[in-house]
């Protein structure tokens, strides 16, 4: 349910959420191949979320400087409540995507990638060469994502239940899930 108006002043607290979404590849920034994991993402959130949100969509290349200050400039100037990059984690040269997401969100958050990774292994080997992170900048929670769309969806239903509570604590813009679909964790007040 992308929103791209502004919430009723009477709920200032009920804004619509923004959401970073960035595909890092060298190939689909080029132009080279069609991204298909920042489809993915938004897929899923459309799937899950009840609430009103705005995305924020980038394609950049790997490399540390590129997704360390797009990660900076979705949380500071574009005031993004959550990041969800994709691709950049695996143990080649230039997937950095790790290492930058710390360098412009130093609070990390390690149950996050250690769930991931559980999950994904129950799938396939070669997860444990994962090392997406996640992590916030002030009201920003960032979370790395692999690159394809299956296993995209498969981190997302282990992780996302955490998600809505954890901008809560971070003081970011209130998550609603579709509890039919994915339920959300909040302890009770």
């Amino acid at each position: 349910m992308a929103a791209d108006l502004a919430p009723d002043s009477a709920e200032e607290t009920k804004r619509a959420a923004r959401i970073g979404v960035v595909t890092i590849s060298d190939r689909a920034s080029a132009g080279l191949y069609e991204d298909q994991s920042g489809p993915a993402i938004i897929a899923y959130l459309e799937k899950v979320l009840t609430s009103p949100f705005q995305v924020v969509r980038k394609i950049i290349p790997d490399g540390f400087e590129s997704v360390r200050d797009c990660i900076i400039d979705l949380a500071d100037a574009e005031h993004c409540d959550l990041v969800l990059t994709t691709g950049g984690t695996g143990p080649a040269p230039r997937d950095l995507t790790p290492e930058a997401t710390e360098a412009a969100a130093p609070r990390v958050l390690p149950g996050f990638g250690e769930l991931m990774r559980k999950v994904s292994l129950e799938q396939v080997p070669t997860a444990i060469l994962s090392r997406q992170i996640a992590a916030h900048r002030g009201p920003c929670l960032v979370i790395n994502l692999p690159g394809k769309p299956a296993s995209i969806e498969l981190c997302l239903d282990a992780v996302f239940p955490a998600v809505p509570y954890c901008l809560d604590l971070i003081g970011a813009a209130t998550l609603e899930t579709d509890a039919t679909v994915l339920k959300s964790f909040r302890p009770k007040a």
